[in-house]
């Protein structure tokens, strides 16, 4: 009987294919539009998640002033490097730790220029940010310390500066100081913030400082846990220091921010997943709509198919067998519109990862849900026109127009 009852319901679909195929498609956008967005979250989420492990779990990153809603950090005062000096003298448990002072400069090689955000700092800097180079060296200590300018550039400068050849051992002017290139970063790509991080140039901090900035101000300093260290621990330590370094009394706010990369990353991922959350939300708004697409055009069918309802009751069909009918035919276009959306929405995030170069992170239990959920959707609402014409009266039914 049931078979019987599904052939029925596949010829009624198919006797009118266009009514049908438009009956579907708000599932189908439905379903589609839940599995891409979700899809395409989840893949952002992977991306930040990855960016922010490329740092490290045991970094953390000091600032002056505070940050947050309600916050201002435009009156902090700034870094220096008696305090740079103060942190590594006196910190335990510190693998590697970096200065950071940062200006954008102009540019120039030849015909070329460019804007560029130039970074000063030490060799610290490769350890605490997980990057190695391509080719060339770090900084000598004579560079260090202030000697002639040395630059290291990021792939992004050397493809647009140099496109014609290798940089390596070649000059470029930074500003108003000539610099000599001695190595060339490896490729790290956008950060989660959309940013290219490949577009940088990095100096020793002193000569930044004195020829560059005209400043002996550190805009952030990075430090890097030995592993296995509570970086718990090495952040209270660094608050202490910093406390008495700025003359900060008992009760005070810090003017300073000392950012676990651990909350950091519970920040960022939470955030994204929330976001996927909300969309996935929006989008199956839609497939209510469909629902109530598929309840509309089920009313229409019953009132058509009046005569043909008669008829079964007439000849001994019970109501159940009536009900059981048109709720297949809901269900049945339901569960057609939620594969059509499934291969809709699979395709879209694909094609949508790949444009924003991001994984594609495939999530069965999404597809299953969604799938599920459009064949409840058609059972819902194929319920109430199926039970109104199992309830029609067949002498009634049989003198319908």
């Amino acid at each position: 009987m049931v078979f019987e009852t599904i052939k029925l319901a596949f010829q009624a679909i198919f006797r009118n294919a266009m009514r049908s195929s438009l009956t579907i498609l708000g599932i189908v956008i439905g379903v589609g539009a839940v599995i891409a967005m979700v899809t395409i979250g989840n893949g952002t989420t992977a991306k930040v998640a990855a960016d922010l492990a490329k740092l490290g779990s045991n970094l953390l990153f000091v600032r002056p002033g505070q940050f947050g809603p309600g916050r201002s950090s435009s009156d902090a005062k700034p870094f220096t490097t008696r305090d740079m000096d103060a942190l590594q003298s006196q910190l335990r448990g510190v693998r590697a730790m970096a200065p950071v002072a940062q200006k954008m400069v102009t540019l120039v090689s030849g015909s070329e220029n460019r804007n560029t955000l130039v970074t000063g700092t030490d060799n610290g800097y490769f350890t605490t940010q997980d990057w190695s180079l391509s080719t060339g060296r770090t900084f000598l200590d004579s560079e260090i310390r202030g000697g002639k300018a040395a630059c290291i550039i990021g792939a992004t400068v050397h493809d647009k500066l140099f496109a014609n050849g290798d940089a390596l051992g070649r000059s470029m002017r930074v500003g108003k100081v000539s610099c000599d290139i001695i190595g060339i970063l490896n490729i790290k790509g956008q950060s989660s913030g959309g940013s290219d991080q490949d577009d940088v140039v990095l100096v020793p901090l002193r000569v930044f400082q004195r020829r560059i900035a005209g400043n002996t101000n550190i805009s952030s300093i990075s430090v890097s846990a030995e592993e296995g260290m509570d970086t718990a621990k090495i952040q209270s330590d660094i608050e202490r220091l910093l406390r008495e370094r700025r003359n900060i009394t008992p009760g005070k706010d810090d003017d300073f921010t000392v950012r676990d990369m651990a909350q950091i990353a519970a920040t960022q991922t939470g955030t994204t997943t929330v976001l996927t959350g909300l969309l996935g939300a929006v989008a199956g708004v839609s497939l209510l709509v469909g629902g109530i697409g598929i309840m509309n055009i089920m009313l229409v069918s019953v009132t058509e198919r009046t005569r043909e309802i008669g008829i079964r009751l007439a000849i001994g069909a019970l109501e159940g067998q009536v009900l059981l009918q048109f709720l297949m035919e809901a269900v049945v276009l339901s569960l057609f519109g939620g594969v059509i959306g499934i291969v809709l929405g699979l395709a879209l995030a694909l094609a949508g990862s790949r444009y924003l170069e991001i994984p594609f992170e495939f999530d069965s239990a999404i597809v299953l849900l969604a799938f599920a959920f459009s064949a409840i959707v058609g059972v819902v609402f194929g319920y109430f026109p199926a039970r109104r014409a199992a309830r029609l009266d067949p002498i009634e039914a049989l003198r319908h127009e």
